[in-house]
């Protein structure tokens, strides 16, 4: 992060703000971008062995799907150092397994623990720092918690469940 510059405000908003809009730009708004750079990169090819004879028609779609998806995190992780790589799976592996277990349920975890977090008041602690503590406490403790949304079960679990399924876990 840069310095702050007190004015910055003077020519078009604080560095803050440009930070978070450049920000943005980069990890959402050239996705359009990178889907046509990658369009140019793989659809020729893929369209030939996907029009394949040989590849029964009911699957063709799920085979493109397949492909792209698995050239995409290749790429993905061929683009950083092993030591975020390694990280990044970790990361990714957790948020698809919260992911499928959220389709599965219905439900949203992440939502309905910001919702039981909302229950928890700053007035109910002596200061800031005890109560940011209080409210990572709380969340650590809300993924052991058996929720009615999950059947009673405990959102660790039922995501652990879900890694273990699709062997993510090992």
């Amino acid at each position: 992060m840069t310095e702050y510059d007190p004015n910055a405000d003077l020519f078009g908003g604080s560095e803050e703000e440009k930070e978070e809009i450049a920000l943005e730009d980069q990890l959402w708004e050239k996705n359009p971008r990178r889907t046509a750079a990658l369009k140019d990169l793989w659809y020729g090819e893929l369209d030939e062995v996907v029009n394949d004879d040989k590849i029964p028609e009911e699957k063709k779609r799920e085979m493109v799907f397949m492909m792209t998806a698995n050239s995409v995190m290749d790429m993905i992780m061929e683009s950083v150092p092993d030591e975020l790589a390694l990280e990044m799976t970790y990361c990714f592996d957790t948020f698809l397994a919260v992911s499928l277990t959220n389709k599965k349920y219905g439900t949203d975890l992440f939502s309905e623990m910001q919702k039981a977090l909302l229950g928890i008041k700053r007035d109910d602690f002596p200061d800031d720092v005890s109560y940011e503590k209080g409210l990572m406490d709380a969340e650590e403790a809300w993924w052991g918690i058996p929720q009615p949304l999950l059947d009673h079960r405990n959102p660790n679990d039922a995501v652990t469940e879900m890694m273990a399924k699709y062997k993510l876990s090992e």
